[in-house]
């Protein structure tokens, strides 16, 4: 709800405009209107939540989910569909097949990222072609991952994370870095760029020295 108010305005809220003053849900959202919800992580809550993810069951695939799904700005439908061939170990980079009409790219591979994929790659031993599988041999779907994430989160001692998280956090953190608008839309594979606009918008770092 609060990417359709910052994009279309209060006053889209309800159909009939007459009635909003009537209407609860519109008066509810309206009023919250500029008081948005945290939708991302900072870089000690990022920290945190990787170090949580060491604690768990399979620590090596979790980190490594939770790393990538953040560096790369992955959403939960593409998290599951890399594979291990789209991962270049020896020129350092990973195919990024965005999904939902996005802009396929290829990314560089940082190297704490670089070890992460290759301790996890040197545990597996199967042949399966998914770089993140459960232990019957199959992909993550995307229930499992929504509930690592959860138990994660749960374990750092954050609050309303969900997989989608990471990937905002990802836009937030370029944006608070002071990257251009376009280089965040490539990376992100966003086609249209009022959706990478919000992560721009929001950030109150680069108003800083207006006034300096």
């Amino acid at each position: 709800m609060i990417f359709w108010t910052i994009f279309h305005g209060a006053n889209s809220q309800c159909k009939n405009h007459d009635q909003r003053a009537k209407c609860k849900e519109c008066k509810k959202r309206t009023t919250n209107a500029h008081e948005r919800p945290k939708d991302f992580l900072s870089d000690a809550e990022i920290k945190s939540l990787l170090a949580a993810s060491k604690k768990t069951r399979y620590p090596k695939r979790n980190y490594l989910l939770l790393l990538m799904t953040y560096r790369h700005g992955l959403r939960v439908s593409e998290a599951i569909a890399i594979k291990k061939s789209d991962v270049n170990i020896k020129e350092s980079r990973i195919w990024i097949n965005r999904l939902k009409s996005g802009l396929s790219v290829e990314h560089p591979i940082s190297g704490d990222e670089l070890r992460a994929i290759k301790r996890y790659l040197n545990s597996r031993e199967d042949n399966l072609p998914w770089l993140f599988v459960n232990e019957r041999g199959l992909p993550l779907t995307r229930q499992a991952i929504n509930y690592i994430v959860n138990v994660i989160a749960t374990a750092a001692k954050l609050e309303n994370v969900h997989p989608h998280t990471l990937r905002h956090s990802c836009g937030f953190y370029l944006a608070n870095k002071g990257y251009d608008l376009r280089l965040i839309q490539d990376y992100l594979g966003h086609r249209d760029p009022k959706h990478t606009a919000h992560y721009t918008r929001v950030v109150s770092k680069r108003f800083e020295k207006l006034w300096d």
